[in-house]
């Protein structure tokens, strides 16, 4: 009988706690948060404002450090490196798709989806094939020369998530992906997002919208800088729909 093999754990928090001082008050944003994500999952964090899912998705993409305990990406402990290192890291392994599209306005949509790849010295010719191939990919080769300012809320989406895309990382962050778009641009970004995880990509999409999270393969719920559920995605292996109210 063939042996099953096991899911490699792509990201972990053991232990985590994350603490701010405002005056001489101590705010913990993390209070001993262990979390797992293997290889090829689709989760979504979950919570109210100030339940501390932001801080969780800045620690798992390296654009913070823990105050205790440990955060590893791929086997490698990001705790104590170097924000030189942390950038290096950033863009090897980690994709981003923000919900204000953090697309820079003065350079084209080609331009933008080229810019993580110039991070890290890919050739000119490469970065601009791997682009229209992006373009493509998210239908939007016609709008190449187009500036952020001249495309639509979700056409700058499309092309944050091919920006997202350019290195090939290990792992996607979405943070509330469709909450800057209307219904019918919103419903068109979390049906790529789900085709993007039936291809294997790892996805973490964070969340504050109990609705939208049972459409990930599983939910970790937070509150108060703690996990207090998990749950397996209602949705998750069904075509995205908005609530009907």
């Amino acid at each position: 009988m063939t042996k099953e093999k096991k899911s490699k754990t792509i990201v972990e928090l053991r232990e985590v706690w994350k603490e701010y001082h405002v005056g001489e008050e101590t705010v913990y944003a993390l209070r001993g948060l262990n979390l797992k994500v293997n290889e090829g999952e689709f989760v979504a964090i979950q919570g109210p404002s100030g339940s501390g899912k932001s801080t969780a998705m800045h620690l798992v993409g390296c654009l913070d450090i823990p105050s205790k305990g440990n955060v590893l990406l791929d086997g490698i402990d990001i705790s104590t490196l170097s924000e030189s290192s942390l950038a290096q890291i950033r863009g090897q392994k980690i994709g981003f798709i923000f919900q204000k599209f953090n697309l820079i306005n003065t350079i084209t949509a080609i331009e933008n989806i080229m810019l993580p790849m110039s991070f890290l010295g890919v050739p000119e010719d490469e970065r601009y094939e791997r682009a229209m191939e992006l373009l493509h990919l998210v239908d939007l080769e016609d709008r190449k020369n187009h500036l952020p300012t001249e495309l639509s809320g979700g056409q700058q989406q499309r092309i944050a998530i091919a920006r997202s895309l350019a290195n090939d990382p290990n792992v996607i962050l979405a943070d509330e992906p469709t909450g800057n778009l209307d219904s019918k641009m919103g419903k068109i970004i979390m049906e790529f997002l789900q085709k993007l995880h039936k291809e294997g990509k790892t996805i973490v999409m964070v969340t504050h919208d109990d609705h939208l999270a049972q459409f990930a393969q599983r939910v970790e719920v937070l509150k108060d800088g703690q996990l207090v559920s998990t749950q397996k995605g209602k949705y998750h292996d069904k075509i995205f729909e908005e609530k009907r109210r």
